[in-house]
């Protein structure tokens, strides 16, 4: 009778990589968007009462974040989104928004109080900004040009992926002529 030894490497290979290529794969089909697309038509109100729509933005780099107070990877995230992005490019051709998803109004502005963000926050109870973007997982962000088309997306939380969408924000700015 032959040895069958299987190598353990080669064992959770098996195990492990169909796992790990599911979870890519459902990523990639819950994500409705594509970079280089047309924005879809959305608008909000945000908790401080202001309005913003494919008109208002027009001409202006915009980003979109998708979170939930319940979420560890959105909390991690939130406040370089405040630190790193919001106090950096708030006064130049930028506008930023967070949207609680399944969040009403009330529950986001005692959110935003405890943890004292200035980020302009609107609350999307029944996903109807959301499902636009995508069908499930956050936090997700979405770059979108001046030209209104989306330059940069991403799903989930890490510092590499976060610097990236910096470097994007900046030179999505400087095309548009704001430094």
């Amino acid at each position: 009778m032959r040895n069958l030894t299987i190598p353990l490497a080669s064992l959770l290979l098996c195990v492990v990589a169909p796992n790990f290529f599911a979870a890519d794969q459902s990523e990639f089909e819950s994500t409705l968007t594509k970079v280089g697309q047309q924005v879809p038509e959305f608008g909000w109100t945000t908790l401080d009462g202001q309005n913003f729509d494919a008109k208002t933005l027009h001409g202006k780099v915009v980003l979109v974040n998708f979170f939930a107070t319940w979420c560890g990877p959105c909390m991690e995230e939130m406040p370089h989104l405040q630190k790193d992005i919001f106090q950096k490019f708030k006064d130049k051709n930028f506008v930023m928004v967070s949207i609680g998803r399944e969040h009403n109004e009330t529950e986001l502005k005692e959110f935003r109080k405890k943890r004292e963000f200035t980020i302009p926050i609107a609350a999307d109870p029944e996903r109807k900004i959301y499902s636009r973007f995508a069908t499930q997982y956050i936090p997700r962000n979405y770059v979108i040009a001046a030209d209104g088309k989306i330059a940069f997306q991403s799903v989930g939380y890490n510092q590499e992926e976060f610097k990236q969408m910096l470097n994007v924000i900046d030179k999505e700015l400087k095309k548009a002529g704001t430094k």
